[in-house]
């Protein structure tokens, strides 16, 4: 099943944010057509690793995607560019905001006469607004938001999350929300412009956090891998390294003193409930290491996981990517890149009736698609 089959989409983006929405969207079966400007295009088309010269990083954000180039500051390409979202559902442009206005492609100027258009804007803040006009990366909206502030051991020097959080977690919420207004206006409503803002969807996944601060009037602190409200919930250290055990009720706490043969450590007044043991943790944590010092991270996650409790090891990448879970779930799948280079990468996580979503398209050299599109869409201007 391809939900999004016969959606035309028009995306004016670079980097992240933008192309993953739109990649997201491309993965459900609309037919998306990257706008690239002619001198090198989107410039995560450089960022390594490169394979055979193309970047293996952009393949992993432009799969499914037809690549066309134009320079939109000339009379030829801007129109070519509205020819192309008068024939669209959806527009995702991720520019800094003012400039799609500047150039004549605004939802304003190309909405007219087009009420079911769905247009939207990724920025780092939003289209209106005091800072609106601020640029922005995940690093600055991640410290900007507050996520590095809860980020890290207790006491050591800020530090981002890992993964591009703001980043992603913006372009999901473009995506979510593009599909809803699809979804308007294939029952009879009209388009709209979602403005979609890094700084406010990363303050919306930190939703505990907010809440937190609005429930007892004091800014969450960073805990490392602990939890504020569970334990024992974080990563441990064993003989031989770290591993993760999520003990989250009295039930599983339970079973993992039982598992380690220290049933006392449920009757310890101090560890008595959820709220306790968050409270004391640090106490909690000191008894459980001593423990653990005697086994290795298999050991204790054979113990727990007879036990039924949750635990996990701390995975490198690629043993994640190893890990049998994926190749059931045939999440890996090979593609070639335009250089005729064989690479793989991680496609949609998600099925629908037990079917996932491939590769219909690799990811596209810059300009791959002009001849193919601008035949089935001509400019209306011959210069």
């Amino acid at each position: 099943m391809k939900p999004l089959a016969g959606v035309k989409v028009v995306e004016f983006c670079t980097v992240a944010a933008g192309p993953f929405c739109a990649m997201l969207l491309a993965d459900m079966g609309a037919d998306v057509i990257k706008v690239e400007n002619p001198d090198g295009g989107d410039s995560m088309r450089q960022w390594p690793p490169l394979s055979g010269g193309f970047s293996e990083n952009f393949a992993s954000l432009n799969r499914n995607k037809r690549s066309v180039t134009l320079d939109l500051k000339g009379t030829r390409d801007k129109q070519r560019a509205l020819d192309l979202i008068a024939a669209a559902d959806v527009v995702v442009e991720n520019s800094r905001p003012g400039v799609m206005a500047r150039l004549g492609l605004d939802y304003a100027s190309v909405s007219e006469g087009h009420p079911g258009l769905v247009y939207c804007s990724i920025s780092a803040f939003g289209q209106e607004g005091p800072r609106s006009r601020e640029a922005g990366f995940d690093l600055t909206l991640q410290a900007m938001s507050g996520v590095m502030s809860v980020t890290g051991e207790p006491g050591s020097p800020p530090v981002k999350c890992g993964v591009p959080i703001s980043d992603f977690g913006t372009g999901l919420y473009a995506a979510y929300a593009i599909a809803a207004a699809l979804f308007h206006v294939r029952g009879g409503g009209r388009g709209g412009h979602i403005d979609a803002s890094m700084f406010g969807a990363s303050l919306a996944m930190g939703a505990l956090q907010t809440s937190e601060y609005f429930g007892s009037g004091r800014d969450p602190r960073r805990l490392g891998s602990a939890h504020p409200r569970n334990a024992p919930y974080q990563a441990f250290r064993a003989k031989d390294g770290y591993f993760a055990m999520a003990a989250g009720n009295n039930g599983l706490y339970r079973a993992a003193c039982e598992a380690i043969s220290r049933p006392d450590l449920f009757e310890d007044p101090r560890f008595a409930s959820t709220g306790l043991r968050a409270q004391n943790q640090a106490d909690l944590l000191e008894i459980l290491e001593q423990e653990f010092a005697a086994f290795t991270c298999e050991d204790l996650l054979a113990m727990f996981r007879k036990a039924g409790v949750p635990c996990a090891p701390i995975n490198t990448y690629s043993q994640a990517l190893a890990d049998p879970q994926v190749a059931h779930m045939e999440w890996v799948q090979p593609v070639q890149l335009p250089s005729g280079v064989m690479t793989k990468t991680f496609v949609s996580p998600l099925r629908i009736s037990g079917k996932g979503f491939g590769i219909d398209r690799p990811p596209p050299q810059l300009g791959e698609h002009n001849d193919e599109v601008f035949q089935t869409a001509p400019s209306r201007e011959t210069a």
